[in-house]
């Protein structure tokens, strides 16, 4: 391996770089998770979350990955044998999928191409047709961090209400929460699963469910087990300040100070950052010649770019050759872009300067690869930031 000075650009859409003041809030020492300063603690992180899930409902927070939060969404939520739909946008649609189906969920797949969002038409003919209302709830994937696609939801819900079906709508926005504009009570969400790895700035470790009425309602109905996720027990112990079970101290108080920092910022303003560091990458891919896996300008993702590469290349040997000669991490393609596309994440902690740091590295290494394009992606992207 090449000894390289200074730092290593995380440039992989998640986990993402986590800020100084992060890593200090984390670094303080352990308390008792059942004593005063404790419960002063959740109570804050509790409400604060509120503020950027939008939300006056419950957010519950697990000790967790974000397919924790999938799994305490699905146990909560939905009985076995419910019929789903669900939309394929792309690799973490299919796994949510198949956590769905270990829970012996009836799925109804809608198929797609991995380089659109959840279609809104095709969801509510699949509703307007069910007229028993067998169909138990929708879920859809926000942004989806395989391709850089992201999915209107307003209009999913549109489509919900317009064929008067009582259906959920669950929605995961691990990757969009944090880094794009998303309102879990105005858009009629009944179930938000998220991590906190990426828009929120945190080490990977927790994982949330942001509930609606509706939803805590079917959770008291339904038929699956579950003791670590249930919602009931979580909401209760939160109404105290505290958890049934030892939570991750140290991160909540990471938590705070992230969030704290987002608001520092302003969430619209930390959402026009990602909208314009996306700009200036797909400015960047334009000029290369290189080809955005999301064909849709509409569905374009702030918070990533997927970069597919001319057919015969081998997009993880580029990555490979990039990490060796600059110590910049890119992220994998997944799924069946495996090889075929590299991402660049440009969410989180990130600023103008990290971001042509990453696109002139990006720039260097097509040239090391040998992978034909037109230079110049660099300077594009400049011209996106200073508006020239």
């Amino acid at each position: 391996m090449a000894v390289h000075s200074g730092p290593h650009f995380l440039q992989i859409p998640g986990p993402t770089n986590v800020p100084d003041r992060v890593l200090r809030a984390m670094a303080m020492p352990t308390i008792d998770h059942r004593g005063p300063e404790f419960t002063e603690l959740g109570f804050a992180v509790l409400k604060a979350c509120q503020s950027v899930f939008r939300t006056t409902q419950p957010v519950i927070i697990y000790p967790s990955s974000g397919t924790g939060a999938w799994e305490a969404a699905i146990t909560n939520a939905l009985s076995p044998g419910d019929r789903v739909v669900m939309a394929e946008t792309g690799q973490f649609a299919l796994q949510w999928r198949k956590l769905a189906e270990r829970h012996k969920l009836d799925v109804d797949f809608l198929e797609g191409d991995w380089r659109h969002g959840a279609s809104a038409a095709n969801i509510g003919e699949r509703l307007a047709r069910d007229r028993q209302h067998r169909i138990k709830a929708v879920m859809v994937v926000h942004n989806e961090t395989s391709t850089g696609c992201v999915s209107d939801i307003p209009a999913i819900r549109r489509a919900i209400d317009d064929a008067g079906h009582p259906a959920l709508l669950m929605v995961d926005t691990i990757s969009g929460l944090g880094a794009m504009p998303y309102e879990h009570d105005a858009w009629g969400i009944d179930v938000t699963v998220a991590g906190s790895q990426k828009g929120l700035m945190l080490p990977p470790g927790l994982g949330f469910n942001a509930v609606s009425e509706k939803a805590l309602a079917a959770s008291k109905i339904n038929a699956s087990t579950r003791s670590y996720w249930d919602w009931h027990e979580i909401v209760a112990a939160n109404k105290l300040g505290s958890w049934p079970y030892t939570p991750a101290t140290n991160l909540l108080y990471a938590l705070k100070e992230a969030i704290a920092m987002l608001h520092e910022e302003g969430l619209d303003n930390v959402f026009a950052r990602h909208r314009r560091h996306g700009a200036a990458t797909r400015a960047a891919l334009s000029r290369w010649g290189l080809e955005n896996v999301c064909v849709d300008p509409a569905e374009y993702s702030p918070a990533l770019t997927a970069v597919l590469l001319p057919q015969g290349l081998d997009a993880d040997r580029f990555r490979e050759i990039v990490l060796q000669r600059f110590d910049m991490s890119l992220g994998t393609g997944l799924g069946k872009l495996k090889g075929r596309a590299f991402r660049i994440g440009h969410l989180g902690h990130f600023n103008d300067l990290m971001l042509m740091g990453t696109l002139a590295g990006v720039e260097m290494g097509l040239g090391l690869a040998g992978v034909p394009h037109q230079r110049g992606g660099v300077d594009a992207a400049m011209n996106v930031l200073t508006g020239d």
